[in-house]
């Protein structure tokens, strides 16, 4: 491949991950108008986010597999054109219950982008420039997080709705064709898993612990979980074709960057809820509350291809641990500081530069090499899969804390707090990785 076809691809890739990561970017700031609109709380309203990364999750694993199968281009083309077909089903939906299905199909489609773009990557770019190029996917998500903010603000002043057609036209002139079939049995198991997951913490009310374990409709969650699990798991040894691969799971390093793609996904479902920490701490409106998150999404664009270049030149583990340890640092400021616009800024600004570690190129880096040559996308999907879960249980779980406790501002406090617990065990075991690894440790 010459210079400049690899570049058109990339540059195709790159626009692709970029339609994808602003739609999560840009429903932060439209979820207090959502709510309002169709006159829906805290717990119904962390569905809009929450539904998002349950279908996401549901999808990146099948078509990263797919993909491994189909090739790479018509699976790319097709998540894309079923992205913007979910974005137009949610600019029109009448009620609560059918935005809900848009963003489920929008985001099925967006669980195709992120992982092929990846495996396309690693593919094509010379293993000296692999972390580079992972790293500008890092940068793409901080342009999608610094646009969404800016055009939330801006969309917002007619209608939230438009902050959704706004994916039609950047999809479409990216769409050329539609996926193959799928693993439909691992695909229901698992959406089952996760969904009762979800509900279950969502309707938990933290203020009384442990008997609301025992209450309804959290008991029948946590049995459907117990359940579908292992009925999932013995699905996919059995299945040819099975959603994730269970011989993934006999890396070690996978399983390490796993475990901290869960405290990843934590983060970023808290970043989601900051702009309606901002309504409620500081008395600004959902318009401005968008543009407060400037300052973090900066910080995530400017960080992450540093992280990219460091990790080439120092390795996985010394990236992953300062991301975190930025991380928390700046979780904790939101804790315990008093909430003012200098305080939020700094510890947005902690925040971002720490996610800049762990979004992009450290994570994806070490699964590309663990996962070897023949499943790259497959190994992608995985690790999606760990960041959605980690997405998917911080919604329900900072939406849970919320609707639990008296003050609002103290709700998100507390949430806050446990997310730092989550990244405090993820830096634990980052001691674990190793700065480079080779398909011999898969």
């Amino acid at each position: 491949m010459t210079a400049r076809p690899q570049w058109v691809v990339l540059a195709i890739l790159f626009a692709g991950v970029l339609v994808a990561a602003l739609d999560i970017a840009i429903v932060g700031p439209a979820l207090s108008a959502i709510g309002a609109h169709y006159g829906v709380g805290n717990r119904a309203l962390q569905w809009v986010f929450s539904i998002y990364v349950l279908f996401y999750l549901v999808g990146t694993p099948l078509l990263a597999k797919l993909s491994d199968r189909r090739g790479r281009r018509a699976l790319f083309a097709g998540s894309l054109a079923l992205f913007a077909a979910g974005s137009l089903w949610v600019a029109v939906a009448p009620t609560f219950g059918l935005l809900l299905a848009g963003r489920a199909l929008q985001a099925f489609g967006a669980g195709g982008i992120f992982p092929v773009a990846s495996a396309v990557i690693a593919e094509t770019v010379p293993a000296q420039q692999r972390g580079r190029m992972l790293g500008l996917i890092g940068a793409v998500f901080g342009i999608a997080f610094l646009v969404g903010p800016l055009l939330g603000g801006l969309l917002l002043e007619w209608s939230w709705r438009w902050l959704f057609v706004i994916n039609v036209p950047i999809a479409a002139v990216l769409i050329a064709a539609r996926p193959a079939a799928f693993d439909f049995l691992g695909a229901l198991l698992l959406s089952a898993a996760l969904g009762a997951v979800n509900f279950g913490l969502s309707q938990l009310d933290t203020s009384a612990l442990p008997a609301s374990l025992l209450a309804w409709p959290i008991w029948p969650c946590l049995l459907a979980v117990v359940v579908a699990v292992p009925l999932f798991w013995r699905a996919e040894k059995r299945a040819a074709d099975p959603v994730l691969h269970p011989d993934l799971f006999r890396s070690r390093q996978l399983k390490l960057a796993g475990a901290i793609a869960l405290a990843a996904g934590l983060v970023e479902a808290s970043m989601v809820f900051l702009p309606k920490l901002a309504v409620v701490g500081l008395g600004v409106d959902a318009s401005a509350s968008s543009f407060m998150m400037l300052p973090l999404v900066l910080t995530l664009t400017v960080g992450a291809p540093l992280a990219g270049v460091s990790l080439d030149r120092f390795g996985a583990r010394i990236v992953v641990q300062v991301g975190l340890t930025l991380t928390i640092a700046g979780l904790a400021l939101f804790a315990w500081l008093p909430l003012n616009t200098v305080t939020f800024y700094a510890s947005g600004s902690l925040v971002g530069f720490g996610l800049s570690g762990l979004l992009g190129a450290p994570l994806r880096y070490i699964t590309l090499e663990a996962a070897g040559a023949s499943r790259r996308a497959a190994g992608q999907g995985l690790l999606t899969l760990f960041l959605s879960v980690g997405q998917l249980v911080g919604a329900a779980l900072i939406g849970g804390v919320v609707a639990s406790n008296v003050s609002e501002l103290g709700g998100y406090r507390h949430a806050l707090l446990a997310v730092a617990a989550g990244c405090v065990v993820a830096l634990m075991l980052s001691a674990a990785l190793r700065g480079r690894v080779s398909a011999q440790d898969a």
